[in-house]
């Protein structure tokens, strides 16, 4: 009766192991494919996933027969604080792209006035939760702490779509802290804590709008814009640290041309932006303490404006400096200068 047992013991126990070795084998081949139910794919360097956030990385954006595909560079690193990763979407309901990139903002001045135009103009939100952020539904950047500068210069993460847009804006946001905690890991300036997203974003610049007098509401920003000109402005962040103006001339959507951008920062990160820049009245920068901290009041009239100021553009600009810190309370410590 003894030696039953023990047989009929040994068939159950050879049998579990088979069956373990099967399954065994099957995940080990599903996550070798990155396929099956233990593991999605992901993207530029594993900090995006399969079906994490934006619909772009669902299985839904690919329709009957679309495909994913990215292509990394090199991940950032000691001596190398520079990498860009492309999202692609082809054959599917959402053809198009998502770069990443992370890099150090750039040096020279009228380049740096054109990234300034592209990430902190009035179509973009703020991302909550004191992170140093902006994001639209097809673009968003992410200022990253000072152990991470490069060459004096900031370091930031850039994301942009073409093609679809990423929207909502708090998965534009997600995707930036995510890749941020990723790259900042890799590069070795990561912060004790991984950065957070848990706040809702609100959502505060306003839709196009026909370029009033004056400029986005503030107080002597002042244009002649002509009776056969169309011009549109963007208000978008109205804060104590930070506020955002924006006009174009012809369809913003289509082919606008930025022709003027106004930007209040007064968050140390957001400052750091325009670190380098050439400073006074006539080159449309100038520096104030407000509350304790220090603010910039940045104004940049494109062709397509200049000239255009009322009664001229460095009174304009002059003007934007003088309403905006009489709001914000700079006016209290001895004026803006």
């Amino acid at each position: 009766m003894d030696d039953n047992r023990r047989k009929r013991r040994r068939g159950v126990l050879a049998a579990v192991i088979a069956g373990a070795m099967i399954a065994s084998g099957v995940g080990i081949g599903l996550w070798a494919t990155d396929t099956g139910p233990f593991r999605a794919a992901d993207y530029c360097w594993g900090a995006w996933q399969e079906n994490s956030g934006p619909d772009f990385l669902s299985g839904e954006a690919l329709g009957d027969s679309g495909e994913r595909s990215a292509t990394d560079s090199a991940p950032p690193a000691a001596g190398r604080p520079r990498a860009t990763c492309t999202v692609e979407l082809t054959s599917s309901p959402e053809d198009g792209r998502v770069i990443l990139e992370y890099g150090a903002v750039p040096a020279g001045a009228e380049e740096r006035r054109r990234w300034i135009a592209e990430n902190l103009n009035g179509s973009l939100s703020p991302l909550p939760d004191g992170l140093p952020g902006l994001v639209a539904a097809d673009r968003g950047v992410l200022v990253l702490p000072a152990e991470c500068d490069a060459d004096g210069r900031p370091v930031t993460l850039t994301v942009r779509s073409s093609g679809f847009s990423m929207a909502p804006r708090s998965g534009v946001g997600r995707l930036l802290v995510d890749a941020a905690d990723a790259l900042m890991e890799k590069a070795g300036c990561a912060p004790e804590r991984p950065l957070r997203l848990t706040s809702p974003l609100v959502k505060v610049s306003e839709e196009d709008l026909s370029a009033g007098t004056p400029l986005c509401r503030i107080p002597g920003v002042t244009f002649a814009y002509g009776r056969d000109a169309h011009y549109q402005e963007q208000v978008g962040v109205v804060g104590d640290r930070l506020q955002t103006c924006s006009a174009w001339f012809g369809s913003r959507g289509g082919s606008g041309q930025l022709v003027a951008q106004f930007v209040m920062a007064g968050e140390p990160r957001l400052v750091a932006l325009f670190t380098g820049l050439p400073e006074g009245d006539d080159k449309g920068l100038v520096r104030a303490r407000c509350d304790g901290r220090e603010t910039v009041f940045y104004g940049d009239i494109r062709p397509g404006l200049q000239g255009h100021g009322q009664p001229d553009d460095r009174r304009v600009f002059g003007n934007f400096v003088t309403s905006v810190s009489k709001r914000i309370g700079c006016a209290t410590e001895g004026g803006t200068r």
